[in-house]
């Protein structure tokens, strides 16, 4: 796993779309310009919602990192 100062985790193991989705959306409506999130989730509908989302948000998706059941998405907040 790459090494990423992350300010904000997000833990929506167990939550089903929309959730996660919109736990991440609160999240890096809190976030300073420039720093990481990390999402976790094990909906499989998330690994399709936040890469959309998130180009559509113009952020930036880092990295998807495939962990023990579940995906850790790094975003990094642009705007």
């Amino acid at each position: 796993m790459s090494d990423y100062d992350i300010a904000i985790e997000v833990d929506a193991r167990g939550s089903f779309c929309p959730g996660p989705m919109m736990e991440l959306i609160k999240a890096i409506r809190q976030a300073e310009v420039g720093e990481f999130l990390a999402l976790l989730s094990s909906d499989e509908g998330t690994r399709s919602d936040v890469p959309a989302w998130v180009e559509k948000a113009k952020h930036e998706l880092v990295e998807i990192i495939d962990e023990n059941g579940y995906d850790r998405y790094i975003v990094k907040k642009l705007h």
